[in-house]
């Protein structure tokens, strides 16, 4: 008996058609994804969502009527499991701070690839988040002005380590390795920190994106943040 092939079920909402057109033909060349639904107005969203349960949401963040932004924070209200990636001409940190508030899973500038396209929609509907790169290092800066109450602090290696601990997923040292990522350090200075060797640190990252569900680094610090699982600032 041969295993279905999951398809992914895709719903763009953006009023430029023309653009809309281009990002349903790059879709479409992908053998697990179909697009199921288009409208051009955040107001159609939530009845798409209703009738034809699309696994992923495209959603323009600027539209006439219902911004994507706001479409996407009532949509969640109703269909709390559904995938949102915004669409955005804007790297600023303030736009993608308010659309994963509003519950989107996902945040691609426009002037994507193809490649992060596809990547994205793949990453968000396998229950991951997906930020454009460019817009990453903004969105860490505005975090790292957010209160920070709550966090722990462990004394490891040349300086005490803070972190707020997803004991329930991670371990100990797993948290600790994951908080030095939030602070941007690269393996080798994790592995001095902790006293460990750059293999070992390897080894607990591989670990961490294993365990978050997540492809990279980046993605794993993201997430930390967005479930106050590290301290940033």
């Amino acid at each position: 008996m041969t295993n279905r092939r999951r398809i992914t079920r895709i719903a763009l909402i953006d009023d430029h058609r023309l653009f809309r057109e281009g990002i349903r033909r790059i879709l479409e060349m992908e053998e697990d994804f179909e697009v199921v639904a288009e409208a051009d107005d955040g107001e159609e969203v939530e009845k798409i969502v209703s009738d034809i349960h699309p696994d992923v949401v495209l959603m323009d963040i600027n539209m006439p009527g219902l911004n994507g932004v706001e479409a996407t924070r009532r949509l969640v209200i109703q269909h709390p499991d559904v995938k949102v990636i915004i669409l955005s001409i804007h790297d600023d940190e303030n736009y993608v701070t308010h659309s994963l508030k509003s519950g989107a899973y996902g945040y691609l500038l426009k002037e994507m690839d193809a490649d992060a396209l596809i990547k994205a929609v793949k990453v968000v509907a396998e229950g991951g988040a997906y930020i454009h790169p460019k817009v990453t290092v903004n969105l860490i800066n505005e975090y790292r002005r957010l209160a920070t109450s709550g966090a722990r602090r462990v004394s490891s290696g040349f300086r005490d380590i803070e972190y707020r601990k997803p004991l329930h997923l991670l371990t100990r040292r797993e948290c600790e390795v994951l908080q030095l990522m939030a602070d941007g350090k690269s393996n080798r200075a994790i592995g001095d920190i902790l006293f460990i060797s750059e293999k070992t640190v390897k080894n607990h990252v591989s670990n961490i994106l294993q365990k978050m569900n997540v492809e990279d680094r980046t993605q794993a610090v993201v997430e930390a943040i967005k479930k106050g699982w590290v301290h940033v600032g």
